[in-house]
């Protein structure tokens, strides 16, 4: 790693807590199922991995990784514009929201794959048009 403020998924790993990372993982896979093409971008100075249709955060990210102690949250840039039926999400900002995932079998529920499905189409409907 020659830029500390990026690196590879295992580097964001490498500074997750133990019992976050087959979380962290799980969720990679899932976003990664949803989205062979995506675009991964780990910021290290963020101590999260964004994907994206594009590498730039906020206008081609969709979602993020974002690995806790105890959780992981599983972030949408443009949360705020998504169906939530299930109510999963949380967060009171403009755009952004996020799930607090804590557990592997919690990122297999139905309700979560949606929600990446859902942020994905709205980024590419939004910068296609």
């Amino acid at each position: 790693m020659t830029d500390p403020t990026f690196g590879a998924f295992a580097d964001l790993l490498a500074i997750t807590a133990e019992p976050t990372r087959p979380i962290t993982t799980a969720l990679r896979e899932l976003v990664l199922d949803v989205d062979r093409d995506t675009v991964e971008v780990v910021r290290l100075g963020d101590r999260a991995s964004t994907f994206g249709v594009g590498p730039k955060k906020m206008s081609e990210g969709y979602a993020y990784v974002l690995p806790y102690s105890k959780w992981v949250n599983l972030g949408f840039y443009k949360g705020a514009w998504l169906e939530d039926p299930a109510g999963l999400m949380q967060g009171t900002g403009a755009k952004m929201r996020h799930i607090k995932v804590r557990s592997v079998d919690e990122v297999g529920r139905p309700e979560v794959r949606a929600l990446v499905v859902a942020a994905l189409a709205e980024r590419k409907a939004a910068l296609a048009g």
